[in-house]
């Protein structure tokens, strides 16, 4: 590799880092924007693919520009799902943690059922389409998932050298899109709902979104968040960098693991995709970290920070160089199993929280069913409108479940992609079921003994 090569890709990042500006100065300008809360990524990644070669061709942006686009998303996601594990504390006598599961439980058969709904509808239209083997898939990847998931398929099957990454990973952006944007209005619909029927404890009609939220910044200073706290001094290493020196240096563990397994010609562990690697040796490491007792070098907050910087340019990748030709084909199924995806969730967490979880349940219920249809920050956003000053302990519960589910999410994607290709999609179909099943009984038997009869 050259310096000439190392210096148009920097040129390339450095016209993905303005559009994804753009889109901040789009969101903070345009009232629909705001009133819908579509993130600046999503903005700026949707002006790209319209101006860009693939929509009216107005921007001269190379072809080779938009393959490294394609790929930017697939190697971005996997220090993202690196990171899912540090920082996790845990403690099984933890009262809180008791009380966390049933949701956790209840989020997860979601997820799955997500995944039924996708794969029953490829089953459904199978014989009017000319589906890839994983078509259905995406549903459940973006709306549980989001936009830097749709990375993560194409990640997993390009490393397969599968012909169709692509048009999956575009229609993953789809469907992610679809429940980010329609996860925001009908959660806005059923707060109202909720607020005239007596539903929220803490919220008596539905009270003004700060204009923070809207617009995207704070002008305030003293009003800014902290970004986390600086558990390392600069003197030594920047805070932000030893953080990501961790998440990189599990990435890089995970790559020579991947590599010597290969190698060996181990089967199963072999096709076994990077990212499944990265968990598990970020779990050791963690551990490690904990064992010596030198935990306190690590910030939930800015782990997040890492994470979410990288999932911003991963979106905005994805976005500008999605096949729109070949995900149009599908369009008639993608639109029914995204129809049908709002309903299905939306009903199962209405009934079960509702059942379940004694008390908040509307306000735990409308954070999961955020995070369900967008990202754990939908989740957070919905929540705030019905609970605008966090008094209810909803939002620490959400947050250790949107944890613990997203660490099942995807520890299951490696067994769900080796049954959709060696099994077939009704063999996937049934496993998805099959774990929306599970944890349908473990939320039953779960709010009966940590949560008390309803």
């Amino acid at each position: 590799m050259t310096g000439k090569v190392l210096a148009d890709m920097l040129y390339a990042l450095g016209v993905l880092s303005m559009f994804l500006l753009l889109g901040v100065y789009i969101r903070a300008k345009v009232p629909l924007f705001q009133k819908t809360f579509i993130p600046a990524s999503v903005i700026g990644g949707f002006i790209l693919l319209i101006l860009g070669p693939i929509g009216l061709g107005w921007l001269p942006i190379p072809k080779e520009w938009l393959k490294l686009y394609a790929l930017i998303p697939g190697i971005l996601i996997v220090p993202v799902v690196a990171s899912v594990p540090l920082g996790l504390k845990l403690n099984a006598q933890d009262k809180t943690l008791r009380g966390v599961i049933p949701l956790f439980c209840i989020g997860t058969a979601v997820a799955m059922a997500q995944f039924a709904l996708g794969f029953g509808t490829h089953i459904a239209f199978k014989d009017s389409f000319d589906f890839y083997p994983t078509f259905g898939w995406e549903l459940g990847l973006g709306y549980v998932g989001g936009h830097g998931t749709a990375g993560l398929l194409g990640n997993m099957l390009q490393g397969m050298n599968l012909s169709f990454w692509e048009t999956a990973q575009g229609v993953a952006v789809t469907t992610a899109t679809f429940g980010l944007v329609g996860g925001i209005i009908i959660g806005m619909i059923l707060i109202n709902i909720a607020a005239r029927k007596g539903f929220t404890q803490t919220l008596q009609k539905p009270g003004d979104i700060p204009h923070s939220f809207k617009v995207g910044y704070e002008k305030d200073i003293t009003k800014q968040p902290s970004m986390g706290r600086e558990t390392t001094l600069s003197s030594s290493i920047d805070a932000y960098a030893f953080h990501v020196a961790i998440i990189m240096a599990v990435c890089a563990m995970a790559y020579a693991a991947l590599g010597a397994v290969k190698g060996a010609n181990i089967p199963v562990l072999k096709d076994i995709s990077i990212w499944a690697y990265c968990i598990v040796i970020m779990f050791v490491v963690w551990w490690g970290i904990c064992k010596l007792k030198i935990d306190y070098l690590v910030d939930g907050k800015v782990k997040s920070k890492v994470s979410g910087s990288l999932t911003e340019f991963a979106v905005v990748a994805a976005i500008g160089s999605m096949p729109v030709h070949a995900v149009m084909t599908y369009i008639v199924p993608i639109l029914v199993m995204c129809v049908l995806g709002y309903m299905l969730t939306m009903g199962m967490l209405w009934v079960l929280c509702k059942k379940l979880l004694r008390s908040y349940w509307f306000e735990q219920m409308i954070s999961v069913f955020g995070m369900s249809t967008g990202v754990f920050l939908t989740g957070v956003l919905l929540l705030r409108i019905c609970d605008p000053d966090f008094e209810s302990p909803v939002l620490a519960n959400y947050s250790l479940a949107y944890t613990l589910c997203s660490v099942t999410y995807f520890a299951l994607l490696a067994l769900f992609l080796t049954t959709l290709l060696e099994g077939g999609i009704v063999s996937a179909f049934y496993l998805a079921i099959g774990t929306t099943v599970v944890p349908l009984i473990a939320a039953f038997v779960t709010s009966r003994l940590f949560v008390g009869k309803a």
